[in-house]
């Protein structure tokens, strides 16, 4: 349709549309939001509306296209949307239809996408919401995070691709927006798209403008970029002024709850990539991406949505500073033995509602009525928090004590201007308290009929004429009016204006009547505009407290989230860890806190665990399927993360050395999408493991070299063991899990090199798993008994065994190189023997049945004759 043919509304529309492209328009028609033409059929698809048409007079090809969403009801369908991926611009009236003269003034108020919800619907409440950005620069990447809905903005500074992945991994943005040199490396574009599934928006050069970025974080934090630590980092404070430009543009607000930028090196905190956060399961499971079943679910126990979102961020971000550390482990420790004190503080706690997200809709202006009240109920528990804070011997609780600010005038403020059920909107009026101000009661009493008026004119009325039976009244014909009996008609005055005649009195109306009914018959509409002002002023003076607010907020969570750590470690039996510098790892009793959560009518088998020093730098743990090799290892290093998130941990005595990393190699999967098999993806994942790692490191291997020919795999397990065990290339913490016996001959070669097995006790074909660890190497795989238990056919088992005998007769089918002296290889011609030397080690002959003794012995003729 030409332009000349549009009306004036639709060419309003296509002006919106036309500066936000690549937005679905939500354009307010009054008391809905329409959308038309490509959006509408878009609209119509993903929100199941009907689709209908302007001008259906006109052919079909010719109408277009709308679909539309009442006003009150329209989170719930911008929630889909942008929940799918879409970005929604709204389009609201700037003006009363009503007062409008032509055509209605409307503009663009916000543009909602996945990083930018502020909404409570639209958010898990528990959960962050970040928007982040990367920008590459001169080999070096810029990241910034910030949080719309709390305020919260990071920024960092990566060397390479790979530690980008891991802080997205750390911070998981639902939408980020990159630009520079590069951004499109092949690791973080797997971590943005596959592992993360997150909404990109690619940058402009202009929105990455190094002078435009200094000014723009100098105009908001009113500080310089050197006040805020930025001044020697140009790519992340390039980075941290475009994301922020960015949601300026997009609020069309201040934002003025963003009040800090923090800046922090990645050391500060243990480094997880995204392997380890998934094969470690820290807040979703593998398969089911659900809560459930993973360390946040056992350690989460938090009444606030604030402290929620804390547990979390501490679980992602473990920390590196022992003193740190320790404060947190000391609060912990107080709350336990305090439980009175403990269960005061949860109870307080359960009244504070989400401070932080309504603080930001307070600020952005998106805020009601009843989530005013929610905050005004919440600061009401602020008080008994810091008092029980406060109350209590360990440095860190004092802290949060002095921190937090009661807030007493805004919950005040808050209560004695909004009624107590208010509606959900905030222009229909019907929301400010009786008392909260004086030109608002005036209205009221008009609108309820004015009989404090009528009253009052009526006596007036009755001394100025001295008609005692002068009477003032209303109906719905002639509104307004005084009457007069027919015996006082002498006394009427000059100034009343007939109205009516009755058959015994005379009606009539005067100037002062006539404004009386005017105002009635306004009331309504003035006391709604006043009620809008009276909230929009409130509105306005809570958010100048948004720095008072943000500072308790954090208290009140850092406190929920101790208070958390601490049920938990009563519950579970936990134990405080001792922190290091040094670097061994040794563990009393440990259990594994998930798996140990999940068992119902089972105990869990502890573990002890002894790993960093100078004879154990690396532990070998050998034994069946399913006997427990994988957990075992995935509890050491949930331990060791726990302790230095500032947690109590699951063993009866924990002493931790410091961890800088925690990397795993765990299970076997392929990357069809990318064309790697289950062997590529594994060796990827080491080599990257062997780059990245330092001596401070724990490393998780599980199963090396299982992805291809025996030998070659074996070889290849033994080299990553030998890298790993070896002070001069990595000497890291190493736990390392595999089904290649004769690794166990290590302990023999390398001195940091320990041999560790699953207990099985085995009596004819049946086979328990004692899920203990002991140390020494197994004397069998149990492969086929494994797989007995997971239900392979009687025929296929006993073929299964009848192979394994002929393969172990036929002995090695193949020619080892010949040994060099100055290598520190073992020669695969001495395995069997080795083999023999290593059973005999792991018999303990004082348990042995006579029966048991003559198997054994059995077992090392073959191994011998092999």
């Amino acid at each position: 349709m030409a332009k000349e043919e549009l009306t004036p509304m639709q060419r309003q529309y296509q002006e919106m549309k036309a500066r936000n492209k690549d937005c679905i328009l939500f354009f307010r028609l009054g008391d809905f939001y329409e959308m038309f033409n490509e959006d509408a059929k878009l609209a119509a698809r993903e929100l199941d509306l009907t689709l209908t048409s302007r001008d259906r007079s006109k052919p079909k090809e010719e109408q277009t296209p709308m679909c539309g969403v009442p006003y009150h009801s329209v989170d719930a369908y911008i929630a889909r949307l942008v929940q799918k991926g879409y970005k929604v611009a709204i389009c609201e009236q700037m003006e009363d239809p009503a007062l409008a003269r032509g055509l209605v003034e409307r503009d663009i108020t916000r543009i909602i996408t996945p990083g930018t919800v502020t909404e409570s619907c639209m958010l898990e409440e528990s959960r962050n919401n970040y928007m982040g950005c990367i920008y590459g620069q001169s080999g070096q990447y810029g990241l910034a995070f910030c949080d719309l809905s709390t305020g919260a903005f990071f920024a960092t500074t990566c060397a390479d691709p790979r530690s980008v992945a891991s802080e997205l991994g750390r911070f998981s943005p639902s939408e980020v927006l990159r630009f520079g040199q590069g951004v499109e490396e092949e690791a973080v574009s797997d971590a943005l798209f596959r592992r993360l599934n997150c909404c990109v928006d690619e940058g402009k050069a202009e929105d990455f403008d190094f002078e435009k970025a200094c000014a723009c974080l100098e105009g908001h934090f009113g500080k310089s970029v050197e006040e805020l630590g930025l001044s020697s980092f140009s790519a992340a404070l390039t980075a941290s002024g475009a994301l922020l430009q960015t949601l300026l543009t997009l609020q069309k607000n201040d934002l003025k709850h963003i009040r800090e930028l923090q800046y922090y090196t990645t050391g500060r905190f243990m480094e997880l990539d995204l392997d380890a956060r998934r094969n470690l399961e820290l807040t979703e499971t593998m398969r089911s991406k659900e809560k459930k079943g993973t360390l946040l679910w056992v350690l989460d126990k938090t009444h606030t949505a604030m402290g929620g979102r804390m547990i979390r961020s501490w679980l992602e971000k473990p920390l590196l500073d022992p003193a740190e550390i320790t404060r947190r482990h000391a609060a912990v420790e107080a709350l336990v033995e305090d439980p009175i004190a403990r269960g005061e503080l949860e109870e307080a706690l359960k009244d504070v509602t989400d401070l932080e997200r309504v603080m930001t809709r307070i600020v952005t202006g998106t805020v009601n009525c009843r989530d005013l009240l929610a905050f005004a109920r919440g600061l009401r528990a602020l008080p008994q928090v810091k008092q029980l804070l406060g109350g209590m011997n360990s440095p860190l609780p004092q802290k949060l004590s002095a921190s937090i600010d009661p807030l007493t005038d805004c919950a005040d403020k808050i209560e004695r201007t909004i009624v107590d059920d208010p509606p959900l909107t905030v222009r229909e009026g019907g929301m400010i308290r009786k008392g909260a101000n004086a030109d608002a009661d005036k209205l009221r009493d008009i609108m309820d009929g004015g009989s404090g008026t009528i009253a009052a004119i009526e006596a007036s009325e009755r001394e100025k004429t001295g008609i005692r039976t002068l009477k003032v009244g209303f109906n719905r014909v002639f509104g307004y009016y005084i009457e007069v009996s027919k015996s006082f008609m002498d006394q009427v005055p000059a100034n009343y204006i007939r109205k009516q005649t009755l058959a015994n009195c005379e009606r009539y109306i005067t100037q002062e009547l006539k404004e009386l009914e005017n105002q009635v018959l306004t009331a309504k509409d003035r006391l709604t505009a006043l009620e809008y002002q009276i909230f929009t002023a409130l509105r306005e003076e809570l958010a100048r407290q948004a720095a008072r607010v943000q500072e308790s907020a954090s208290a009140v969570a850092a406190a929920d989230t101790l208070c958390s750590l601490a049920a938990v470690a009563v519950q579970r039996g936990y134990c405080r860890p001792e922190i290091t510098l040094g670097p061994e790892i040794s563990i009393t009793d440990g259990r594994h806190p998930v798996v140990e959560a999940m068992l119902r009518d089972t105990l869990f088998v502890p573990n002890d665990t002894s790993l960093g020093g100078k004879d154990n730098q690396v532990a070998i743990i050998t034994g069946p399927n399913m006997a427990g090799k994988s957990t075992y290892m995935r509890q050491v290093a949930l331990i060791v993360l726990m302790a230095q998130m500032g947690s109590f941990v699951p063993a009866r005595a924990a002493r931790i050395g410091l961890v800088d990393r925690v990397f795993t190699r765990i299970g076997a999967s392929d990357d069809l999408a990318s064309g790697q098999s289950t062997f590529m993806v594994e060796m990827t994942e080491v080599a990257n493991i062997l780059k990245y790692a330092t001596s401070r490191s724990l490393l998780i291997l599980d199963e090396i070299g299982r992805g291809t020919s025996t030998y070659d795999g074996m070889s290849i397990a033994r080299a990553v063991l030998e890298f790993a065990a070896s002070p001069k290339k990595l000497g890291a913490k190493t736990l390392f899990a595999t089904h290649y016996h004769e690794l166990s001959t290590m302990e023999s070669k390398l001195p940091n090199v320990k041999n560790y097995n699953i207990a099985v006790k085995k009596r004819g074909d049946q086979m328990i798993f004692l899920r203990k660890i002991v140390p020494g190497a197994t004397d069998d795989s149990y492969g086929i008994e494994v797989a007995k238990l997971a239900g392979l056919p009687n025929s296929v088992i006993t073929r299964a065994r009848e192979i394994l005998a002929e393969l172990e007769a036929e002995g090695p089918q193949y020619t080892p190189a010949p040994k060099r002296e100055e290598d520190d290889q073992v020669s695969l011609l001495d395995l069997s023997a080795n083999r023999v030397r290593d059973a005999l080690k792991a018999i303990q002959v004082e348990t042995l049945t006579p029966i048991e003794a003559m198997n054994q012995l059995y077992q090392l003729r073959k191994m011998l004759d092999a």
